[in-house]
């Protein structure tokens, strides 16, 4: 099974990329994020025409996250628990049908910027929330996994400038440390058990030459419960989309598991 994890950077924006990367890359399952549309408005027929199910969480004009799959989805579920005021589209969650059933989770973790102020309030208490659906999810004890855009630059080997980035929201002490203990519930950090070393990137700003200077941050992970671990085989970073026509700032993150 092939999974890949995407921020679209929006739908309507980059729809030729979008179909043109289901088209060459056929991923099994595609996670997106900031598909920027609301779920009337995303382009479901021509998806579906390509042999995928879509399953929406969309917004207007911000945010939003969506599951494309060529296998069956069962047990759709919209909005990360723990907050029933939080009107903001990052989550998306359903059981995908292989050889063994996985359990999938999209999100689009808030950016947190400016910091310290309101947004990141809402990013820290929002991988609270991420932090108790987690447990949740562990105890079951099945195969599953949470995966896209965390905005969240684990290490200072995750990015090409790291000192440009210890006063952000995505690298602050305070971002990593909850990312730590998110992962120290028993998840494996997916691109990190295959690849270790530095200058290794899945965002590229659209500004000052960074694909050009190779500056980019590593910020979309997949983050996989332990029964999930034992069927993983490969992930890998596809950096070169961010060379390609009219590219989104970050690349797909690829992961396959046996299933």
């Amino acid at each position: 099974m092939k999974i890949a994890t995407f921020n679209i950077n929006g739908v309507k924006a980059r729809f030729e990329t979008l179909v043109q990367w289901l088209q060459d890359s056929a991923p099994d399952v595609a996670l997106l994020q900031e598909i920027k549309s609301v779920d009337e408005a995303f382009p479901r027929d021509e998806i579906e025409a390509l042999g995928y199910q879509v399953e929406t969480h969309g917004q207007k004009s911000f945010n939003g996250v969506a599951i494309l799959s060529k296998l069956p989805l069962e047990d759709v579920v919209r909005g990360l628990p723990g907050d029933d005021d939080d009107e903001q589209a990052r989550w998306i969650e359903a059981t995908v049908i292989g050889k063994t059933a996985l359990r999938i989770c999209g999100l689009y973790l808030p950016n947190g910027n400016p910091a310290p102020g309101p947004k990141y309030l809402y990013k820290l208490a929002w991988m609270e929330r991420l932090h108790a659906r987690a447990i949740e999810l562990l105890a079951a004890e099945e195969p599953f996994l949470m995966a896209g855009d965390y905005n969240v630059i684990p290490q200072d080997e995750d990015a090409a400038t790291p000192e440009v980035w210890h006063s952000d929201a995505l690298a602050m002490p305070q971002t990593r440390q909850a990312f730590r203990q998110l992962l120290n519930l028993g998840f494996t950090e997916a691109f990190r058990a295959q690849t270790q070393g530095p200058e290794h990137y899945s965002f590229w700003d659209y500004q000052a030459g960074a694909w050009q200077r190779n500056n980019g941050i590593r910020i979309d992970h997949f983050l996989l419960s332990p029964e999930c671990a034992d069927l993983m085989t490969k992930c890998e970073i596809q950096a070169e989309m961010r060379g390609r026509e009219k590219p989104s700032d970050h690349v797909p993150v690829w992961l396959e598991l046996d299933n």
